[in-house]
């Protein structure tokens, strides 16, 4: 996140938790995870597309090891509801129902994560990396950016298909 985006962290309290979440994996990544065999090092760390939704922060957080959909109880909020390390939840996005999976960071508390690249491999740039997240929160939050579904194919029964009858082409004849 930039200056500017720090200026609006001081305001919006889920900008506020990216920024800790940030903080928090730049020293896992320095410490625990310094130098593992899993780590992409042409990325670092950043929080992506932070926003309250449904009482909690949720948005993308990229390390040099995965890329996660996270959702953190914001500091002054309605702490969620208990759920044991490790258990599935899901949550209902409004691009539609997502599992996470529930955890625990020192430093930052209850932390639900739907991981969405794990190794990281396939970016070869924390830019490439940068533009998947973006690309990700807007299809998460933003249902309008889904594509629908494809159309099902037109039902042909066997005694149109034996006599030659095809719904496709009795309508472009007619």
């Amino acid at each position: 996140m930039d200056a500017e985006s720090h200026d609006v962290a001081a305001i919006d309290p889920a900008l506020a938790l990216g920024l800790q979440l940030e903080m928090r994996y730049r020293e896992i990544y320095a410490t625990a995870m310094a130098d593992v065999p899993i780590c992409n090092p042409a990325l670092g760390v950043a929080a992506t597309g932070f926003r309250t939704y449904g009482g909690r922060a949720l948005g993308i957080v990229t390390t040099p090891w995965f890329m996660n959909l996270v959702a953190a109880d914001l500091p002054d909020g309605v702490p969620s509801g208990p759920a044991a390390t490790g258990t599935t939840l899901r949550v209902n996005l409004p691009a539609g129902e997502v599992e996470f999976i529930a955890g625990q960071l020192d430093a930052i508390g209850r932390i639900d994560s739907c991981s969405l690249f794990s190794p990281v491999f396939e970016f070869a740039t924390m830019e490439a990396a940068l533009e998947t997240a973006e690309e990700a929160v807007r299809a998460f939050f933003d249902p309008a950016t889904l594509e629908p579904p494809p159309a099902p194919p037109a039902a042909v029964n066997r005694r149109d298909l034996l006599r030659g009858h095809f719904r496709g082409r009795e309508e472009a004849s007619e």
